[in-house]
């Protein structure tokens, strides 16, 4: 049996996604301080060419081998066709990718990827490189990253359940859907629905009402009803809240990939009693830990309303 055929050679890890500032790298750093208080071997893999400021240390760097302004300053590309470049020339050259990840045999790995939306909605390079890893033993979940701030808008909202949706038909990934930022969610205004709407995804029909009382999203009604209808014929997409300086918190986003990439069920210290049953009692953890951050969303709402009493 070749040595990549092995049980013993499979390697887990988790390809961080989202779109521009939704936290990918920040995420990244905060989950391999995490993992390694629990004593798990981890090792940030930067995919993004784009990336020049790592927040932590990386293992392994893609600028190695191509960087974004290095691409747009010999070929005369822009930003984005310049990043669509630098991913199939990684598609080109997996040889080089595979040699380096062999030394890190043994870690749980974090890629880090680019920011571009297309590249997870149509375009074929990443999704070609991540299915030439899960032919290399790589068991990998998606975790999308989407910022919370996206809640206190219905229109956007609807944009990035789409998003979504096509990004894990894209992909072909067990995907892990997170709102991140939600120590921040506060800030960014008023929610329509409780928090639970929007990380289950429920009855989307009240979000199309609630659009229809803006007068420039009556007229699109019939279009914005004909989404929500795609949205909930596949029903696939939900969230899970995250706040990286809640260790709670990543605790239950930690235990969803683990469970969509298999790591759970490995041989490693997830075959442990405690770690199986947090598993199959997943859903009342995801409940708590949006509970709890609903409940300090409505605090937060009603001490900003106290306020505004006490001045008038």
């Amino acid at each position: 049996m070749a040595e990549d055929s092995r049980p013993s050679s499979l390697a887990f890890g988790q390809v961080v996604i989202g779109p521009p500032g939704s936290g990918k790298s920040t995420y990244c750093q905060a989950m391999r301080e995490f993992l390694a208080r629990l004593g798990r071997p981890v090792a940030v893999v930067n995919l993004d060419p784009a990336n020049e400021a790592l927040p932590g240390p990386c293992a392994l760097d893609i600028g190695e081998l191509v960087t974004l302004p290095d691409v747009m300053g010999s070929l005369g590309l822009g930003p984005n066709g310049g990043l669509l470049y630098c991913m199939e020339y990684l598609e080109a050259n997996a040889d080089w990718l595979r040699e380096r990840l062999r030394g890190l045999r043994g870690h749980y790995l974090l890629f880090d990827c680019p920011g571009q939306v297309e590249l997870y909605t149509h375009h074929q390079a990443l999704k070609n490189v991540l299915a030439q890893l899960a032919k290399w033993n790589f068991r990998l979940a998606a975790v999308h990253l989407v910022d919370s701030h996206y809640c206190t808008d219905p229109g956007k909202f609807i944009s990035v359940l789409c998003t979504s949706l096509s990004t894990m038909l894209h992909v072909e990934l067990p995907h892990v859907n997170v709102l991140s930022k939600m120590d921040l969610i506060e800030h960014y205004g008023k929610l329509a629905f409780n928090l639970d709407y929007y990380t289950e995804v429920l009855d989307l029909s009240y979000l199309v009402d609630h659009l229809a009382s803006d007068p420039f999203f009556r007229n699109f009604r019939r279009l914005n009803e004909k989404l929500v209808e795609v949205i909930e014929d596949y029903s696939l997409v939900s969230f899970m809240p995250l706040n990286v300086q809640d260790k709670q918190s990543m605790r239950q986003v930690l235990q969803a990939v683990d469970k969509a990439n298999g790591y759970s069920f490995g041989e490693r210290e997830q075959r442990s009693l405690e770690a199986l049953m947090s598993v199959a009692v997943g859903a009342d953890f995801h409940f708590s830990s949006t509970l709890a951050v609903q409940e300090k969303y409505v605090q937060s709402q009603d001490k900003a309303v106290e306020e505004e009493v006490m001045d008038l």
